[in-house]
């Protein structure tokens, strides 16, 4: 037994940023707010809702006046994806709203998100995969090119489907999951390499999400590693060369 467990914790990586000024930022205009509710909230239910349950919850996001819903991982959840199928077919998205689909950058889960979309007049495609140190080491076995290399398979992916879809437009989204467990120069390093291959631009819009996934550090540390991807650092000049892309903490 070990006398003291609290002595087997090592301190989070020291980040210094010398140009830091996210903590001096006044915000001026409201954020783009998106729900997670019908799936990071449905999945926290001990009873998941139905499709009666969801589109009875859906309605009253849209009553309230969110115009970017995510409403499920379809290629996951047979429920999912007949939901949002209902919500495409039926009429239910308004010409103002933004319907958002979760998936694993993996072929078969893309391809199969893609079907769930079709019809859909505008729809977020939002991609993640697992970047950690932790991670990559134990669960993937692969090194941090290995990590690149599975997301960018997934960009390329989506890219060509995107292109393939007369009806709609797609704005796509990525997600390096568990970002407060992955080395900061690598978050940034994998997500500038996410951004060249969607070539994103400010006119050709891609959202950079980063989740902490599973909390490793105290919240005054907690914003330093977002602080990576403030205006002014390479991969504003290099990636952007304007404003910043829109960034999202979960």
């Amino acid at each position: 037994m070990m006398p003291a467990a609290s002595n087997k914790y090592r301190p989070y990586p020291a980040l210094r940023l010398a140009q830091r000024r996210w903590p001096d930022a006044v915000t001026t205009k409201p954020p783009i707010w998106c729900s997670v509710d019908l799936r990071d909230g449905n999945q926290a239910l001990i009873d998941p809702m139905g499709p009666e349950r969801k589109m009875q919850l859906w309605q009253i996001l849209v009553g309230m006046g969110f115009k970017e819903i995510e409403v499920g991982f379809p290629a996951a959840s047979q429920t999912d994806f007949d939901f949002i199928r209902q919500l495409i077919e039926g009429g239910h998205i308004p010409d103002d709203v933004t319907i958002q689909v979760l998936v694993q950058s993996r072929e078969e889960l893309i391809r199969r998100t893609f079907e769930a979309l079709a019809g859909a007049r505008r729809a977020i495609v939002h991609m993640y995969n697992s970047t950690s140190e932790a991670q990559r080491r134990i669960v993937f076995g692969i090194d941090r090119q290995g990590c690149i290399d599975l997301a960018l398979g997934g960009v390329r992916l989506v890219r060509e489907l995107s292109a393939a879809r007369p009806e709609g437009e797609v704005t796509f989204q990525y997600s390096p999951e568990s970002f407060t467990g992955t080395e900061p120069d690598f978050a940034v390093q994998i997500v500038e390499a996410v951004a060249a291959e969607w070539s994103a631009t400010p006119e050709r819009r891609m959202i950079c999400n980063l989740p902490a996934t599973c909390h490793a550090l105290t919240e005054s540390v907690g914003t330093l590693p977002s602080g990576a991807f403030e205006c002014g650092n390479d991969f504003q000049r290099t990636r952007w060369g304007g404003p910043c892309p829109p960034i999202g903490r979960h």
